[in-house]
C-alpha cells in the first residue's frame, strides 16, 4: 500500500497577526507543534512541512520531530504556491496527500482518520471534511491530481480543483469544529486561548 502524506502549510507571513503565528504558544507548546502532534497521532504515514517566512525559527522547533520540510521560495505568492511546493517535494509514489494549514491546531487525529478512512473505502479522489455544512481542512487529494495541482490558478487556489472535479469529491461530516478554526488575528487567537483556560 502506497503511503499517505500530510502537507502542513507553515510558510505564511502572518501579516494580520502581527507576529509569527506558528510560534505562538498553544496548549503548552506552539501552534505548529500542536498541528504536527495531531497529524502524527493519526493514520498519516509521513509529514512534509512547507516553510517560508520565519523559516529558521520554525526549523529550530521541528527539526527533532519525525517530519520532513521544504522551503517555498515563492511563499509571498500565496497559499497555493506552498501547496505546489509540498507536492513537488514528496515521493511520486504516494497514494494520497492531506493538506493542512499550519494555524489549525484544533483538528483532531480522529477527524483526520475519518477523512482517510472514507478515502480508502470510497474510491473518491478528493475527500473534504464538513462541519455544520461548511467545508474545512484537511483536504485529501489522490495522487492522480498531482500534476493538475501544478496547473491551478493561484487566484482560485485548491478549491478550484474540487470544483473542476466535483464528481470525484466526497464530503465527510464531522463533529470537530476545529476543521474550520484558524487564527488570522491576535483577537481570534486570544479568544481561543480564553476558551481553553
Amino acid at each position: 500500500m502506497a503511503e499517505i502524506w500530510a502537507i502542513i502549510l507553515a510558510a505564511g507571513e502572518s501579516k494580520r497577526m502581527g507576529s509569527p503565528k506558528m510560534l505562538l504558544p498553544f496548549m503548552g507548546i506552539t501552534i505548529i507543534e500542536n498541528v504536527i502532534a495531531n497529524v502524527s497521532g493519526s493514520k498519516v504515514d509521513n509529514i512534509m512541512v512547507v516553510l517560508g517566512a520565519d523559516r529558521d525559527s520554525i526549523v529550530k522547533l521541528i527539526r527533532t520531530k519525525a517530519v520532513n520540510y521544504c522551503y517555498n521560495e515563492n511563499y509571498k505568492d500565496g497559499m497555493l504556491s506552498s501547496v505546489m511546493c509540498g507536492f513537488r517535494n514528496i515521493p511520486i509514489d504516494h497514494s494520497a496527500v492531506l493538506v493542512f494549514q499550519g494555524d489549525q491546531p484544533l483538528i483532531t487525529p480522529k477527524a483526520i482518520n475519518s477523512v482517510i478512512e472514507v478515502y480508502l473505502s470510497s474510491g473518491k479522489g478528493i475527500v473534504i471534511p464538513v462541519y455544520e455544512s461548511k467545508r474545512g481542512h484537511p483536504i485529501l487529494i489522490d495522487r492522480k491530481y498531482r500534476n493538475e495541482i501544478q496547473k491551478l490558478n493561484p487566484a482560485e487556489g485548491l478549491r478550484s480543483l474540487a470544483l473542476k472535479y466535483s464528481d470525484d469529491v466526497l464530503e465527510v461530516n464531522t463533529d470537530v469544529a476545529g476543521i474550520l478554526r484558524d487564527f488570522d488575528t491576535y483577537d481570534e487567537y486570544k479568544n481561543e486561548i480564553n476558551k481553553i483556560h
